[in-house]
């Protein structure tokens, strides 16, 4: 049985009236009638470029907003049935890492305060166990214990993003939506994170579902890919097919679109 399993998951907004007036209230379907799998323990590479609907996908799959229509269901839980107090508990097992490093992190708290929010959420331990808890999980992801002390923006948008990491890690998840972790990074610290992404999920047997515009990186750290095009995901299956024997024609012209580097 796979971990997450999805089914003609669809996501509509709606867009308001006519700025001219007299029409019918306008929408936009994010999310299409997507169907998709991710097995324990793979990275499932969510593929596509701006505005395809990845990151609300991402955030459909978690129920951090309602789906239109559709079902998800997480270790054979109905995700989309579930309570609130239902979801609060599955909240453990399923967590996102953001793809902005900055915004991601209350600029007022320290990193002691950001990474213990949700251990003090779900968990109920002694203050000195939790601050040990956070001491792993900041070694874990390369940083030392002395960042607790610390407020974000004292520290690089790497780093930033390996305490985001840590904090996505705090209650060991099963799961996680990596929603393009590295996009707003410089290509050598994406890099370092992207490693540090595959490593963790070897020493913790996470899942991931890795959202990115870059199909270079998708490439390195993806088991299968999906490509998303207009809400739609067009294509899918093993990373080696996609990259070398798409079918699609739009991820043709996604992998068309990679620079090639020249030695």
């Amino acid at each position: 049985m796979p971990l997450l399993e999805i089914s003609d998951l669809t996501k509509v907004f709606p867009l308001g009236e006519s700025v001219f007036g007299g029409g019918a209230a306008r929408e936009v379907c994010a999310v299409d009638e997507v169907t998709l799998d991710i097995q324990s323990g793979e990275t499932l590479g969510l593929v596509g470029e701006s505005g395809s609907g990845k990151s609300t996908l991402g955030r459909l799959v978690l129920r951090l907003i309602e789906p239109t229509s559709g079902k998800i269901v997480f270790e054979g839980r109905d995700l989309v049935a579930a309570s609130h107090g239902e979801m609060r508990r599955l909240r453990r097992d399923m967590q996102i890492i953001f793809q902005d490093p900055f915004g991601s992190l209350d600029p007022r708290m320290r990193v002691e305060d950001v990474i213990s929010e949700p251990l003090i959420i779900h968990d109920r331990m002694s203050s000195s166990t939790r601050r040990t808890r956070v001491a792993e999980l900041l070694r874990a992801v390369g940083l030392d214990h002395s960042a607790m002390r610390r407020f974000p923006h004292e520290f690089s948008g790497g780093q930033r993003q390996r305490i985001g990491i840590a904090r996505a890690l705090a209650l060991h998840p099963k799961f996680i939506v990596a929603d393009e972790p590295v996009s707003a990074l410089d290509v050598s610290v994406g890099a370092q994170i992207v490693n540090l992404l595959a490593q963790l999920q070897r020493e913790f047997g996470l899942t991931y579902l890795f959202i990115s515009h870059s199909m270079p990186v998708v490439r390195y750290l993806a088991t299968r890919i999906a490509v998303m095009y207009r809400g739609k995901i067009v294509e899918v299956g093993p990373t080696e097919q996609i990259t070398e024997r798409p079918k699609h024609l739009y991820t043709r012209s996604l992998l068309d679109a990679t620079p090639e580097v020249i030695a």
